[in-house]
């Protein structure tokens, strides 16, 4: 999703000058198709901050996506077992949402259907890279299709941007620095009894965040959540392996009765919770991007969030160059430069945000509580905090 927003973005911003090819793996919408929704009770689901809104309304993409997206209106952030919560509104900032949340398999159609009509943009699916070179301020790729077919391109810039786990930049040297936390991230949809009224919830407990973001109704007009619960890995194994009545008895107890009894779930799934770091994101001819840059824990939801954010500044600052000097060294380092800020306050936010509330002294637990009544009654500090989360702090990159 962040090649597919890149691509866009570069064709927006450069006003089809640049030439764009997209390497996919699977294969991508017809062109004479509009994207199609496919609901899913088990669809899997991104959080969108009001900032990403921006983003993707002046890349060309948010009309389509908003016919299937949830808003968020409030954001309802407690401790377990202690009187410190905060209540965070739209109304409060003049929004009509502080975020929203999207089925994962709709923002790939409409992003990837948008590339069809985007002026100097080709795709190449499905297919991958299987080796780069550098030689004369260019970088020089062969590419691999499905059918067996391969093709050698040259490009004056190569955007890196296959995930976490990046093959192509473990090929090209790069290497990810690695924190495991080690916990696991249980995921799942959730039904209850009562409508969430756009409501999220960020519930910090002893074991770890459990988040619950709002989702469109389920077939049989159920109030439907995402889970995202952090636990142990011994914790996380038994959960998967529960029965549905045993998994929800053990959620209801962890999250309470604020909207009411829990129904049923759906398909439940896990990934091991870590911060990837990239050593380098740029190099000649080359930029890291996404998840294969930084992956954050997802407490705050800001991964594909601050990825946006990365592809408006670097998209920006490419269509005001020549074609030339697309790939020069001191260009990309300018992009990084001007990032820096807002990458390094997002990947700590991120980390250092569940060991505060993973802390069991009385100490700790003081301060936090006193922190969370302080957010939830001080307008100044509770509109700082909700800018910064919403990636709209000074210096941030806007659409």
């Amino acid at each position: 999703m962040v090649g597919a927003s890149l691509a866009l973005a570069l064709s927006r911003y450069s006003e089809g000058r640049l030439s764009v090819l997209l390497v996919e793996s699977f294969p991508l919408p017809s062109a004479d198709s509009a994207p199609v929704y496919r609901p899913s009770f088990d669809a899997r689901s991104t959080a969108l901050s009001y900032g990403s809104r921006q983003i993707l309304d002046s890349v060309g993409a948010w009309d389509a996506l908003q016919a299937h997206l949830t808003a968020i209106t409030r954001i309802h952030v407690s401790d377990r077992g202690h009187i410190g919560s905060a209540l965070l509104t739209a109304q409060e900032q003049g929004w009509d949402a502080l975020g929203y949340v999207v089925e994962n398999a709709w923002l790939g159609n409409v992003l990837l259907s948008a590339l069809h009509s985007a002026p100097g943009v080709e795709c190449a699916s499905p297919a991958s890279v299987t080796s780069v070179t550098g030689h004369n301020d260019l970088a020089s790729l062969q590419l691999q299709y499905r059918e067996g077919e391969t093709q050698t391109i040259e490009c004056r810039l190569l955007a890196v941007a296959d995930g976490a786990q990046s093959g192509l930049r473990s090929a090209l040297g790069i290497a990810g620095k690695v924190v495991d936390y080690g916990q696991q991230a249980v995921i799942a949809n959730v039904c209850f009894e009562k409508p969430h009224g756009g409501i999220a919830y960020e519930r910090f407990t002893d074991q770890g965040p459990l988040a619950l973001l709002p989702l469109s109704n389920s077939e049989r007009n159920e109030a439907r959540a995402a889970l995202v619960w952090t636990l142990s890995q011994e914790d996380a194994t038994a959960l998967l392996a529960a029965s549905d009545e045993a998994f929800l008895a053990r959620l209801q107890k962890r999250f309470g009765y604020r909207q009411g009894r829990l129904l049923r779930g759906g398909e439940r799934g896990c990934f091991p919770l870590q911060l990837v770091e990239a050593e380098e994101q740029v190099r000649p001819n080359t930029v890291v991007m996404g998840n294969a840059a930084h992956s954050l824990h997802p407490v705050a939801g800001q991964g594909f969030n601050l990825a946006l954010r990365d592809v408006a500044r670097l998209a920006r600052l490419l269509a005001a160059l020549p074609e030339a000097e697309l790939g020069k060294l001191s260009h990309l380092q300018a992009y990084l430069d001007k990032q820096h800020s807002d990458q390094r306050s997002t990947v700590e936010f991120s980390h250092q945000l569940p060991g505060l509330f993973a802390h069991k002294s009385p100490f700790f637990s003081l301060g936090r509580n006193l922190g969370l009544l302080a957010l939830d009654v001080l307008p100044a500090a509770k509109a700082r905090f909700v800018e910064q989360a919403a990636g709209l702090a000074p210096g941030n990159a806007r659409g």
